[in-house]
């Protein structure tokens, strides 16, 4: 199934996207059945495991629906407890960046997290340039939605622990316009590029959630990134150095995985950094991802 957070009537809940993109409003179904409370948000919905999604289809079934245009699509996960990021995960995107593919980039994967109060948005939502951006890049990603509390998850069981997947974009500041230094340490280059992954809005994310039983193999699925109607970027998952169930068995033995925790799984070759290229207001950016949908952004530019 497809399942999204709506805002409809100044309220916010959980919602399921019918085969025709019709929406059935399980929260306010839910609240006319005198049903389970699950569905006030995504975070609640997850937590609740195989009964919310009991719950879902059987509220769904037979259920009124709205249409797409008639209700305000949210992140899906609005405030993901956690938001990872994996780094080099595809060998066209680590040799596009000026440097060949070696041994430790296929050995251990690379994870950093962004904070997502402030980099969340959704679909049709504004990517904003801060002023002391100067080279504000794309990368399109599969990311995947943690339905199960995990720790120390072994890659055999790992997609057992997956809700479903969704699509982010993992916006890059190539080139930030850090405090002057003296002198750049290597140590001083790396921390200005996780900095350059913190920008508010820096995680666009959506347009819905579609759960394991519609996509059941991550590694079968097709990313395409346009920039104003041309194709920046398109590669299949199984291009992944470090598959879904790989990821999740390596973050799983450092750190615990909670439901609805989010974990975006690398980009593909045709950065913007690749050409020089980069997003400028007014740009239209849309990810589509096989399988899953479209997640669309404009640029705006930010006084702040």
């Amino acid at each position: 199934m497809k399942l999204a957070t709506i805002r409809t009537n100044n309220r916010t809940g959980v919602a399921l996207i019918t085969s025709d993109d019709a929406i059935v409003d399980l929260s306010a179904a839910a609240e006319a059945a005198g049903g389970p409370a699950l569905f006030g948000d995504m975070l609640t919905f997850l937590e609740s495991g195989g009964e919310g999604m009991a719950a879902a289809a059987q509220l769904a079934d037979g259920a009124a629906t709205m249409s797409l245009d008639d209700v305000t699509l949210c992140a899906p996960v609005p405030q993901p407890g956690k938001l990872l990021c994996i780094a080099g995960n595809f060998v066209e995107h680590i040799e596009e960046s000026s440097r060949k593919i070696a041994p430790q980039d296929k050995e251990t994967p690379r994870f950093f997290m962004k904070p997502s109060t402030n980099t969340v948005i959704a679909c049709h939502e504004a990517i904003r340039i801060p002023p002391v951006a100067r080279e504000i890049d794309w990368e399109g990603e599969l990311a995947v939605v943690i339905g199960r509390t995990a720790k120390g998850v072994k890659r055999d069981d790992a997609l057992d622990y997956v809700a479903g997947y969704t699509i982010m974009n993992d916006v890059s500041e190539r080139d930030l316009q850090i405090w002057g230094r003296s002198e750049s340490r290597p140590h001083d280059l790396w921390f200005d590029w996780l900095n350059g992954k913190w920008l508010d809005t820096s995680a666009p994310q959506g347009p819905w959630i579609v759960t394991t039983d519609e996509l059941a193999d991550p590694q079968d699925v097709e990313i395409s990134t346009y920039i104003n109607g041309e194709r920046k970027q398109h590669c299949s998952t199984a291009q992944m150095i470090f598959p879904v169930a790989n990821l999740i068995e390596y973050i799983t033995s450092i750190v615990t995985l909670s439901p609805g925790d989010l974990i975006s799984t690398g980009t593909v070759a045709g950065v913007g950094k690749a050409t020089g290229n980069f997003m400028h207001p007014g740009d239209q950016v849309k990810i589509a991802i096989t399988g899953i949908g479209e997640l669309h952004n404009t640029v705006e530019a930010s006084d702040v």
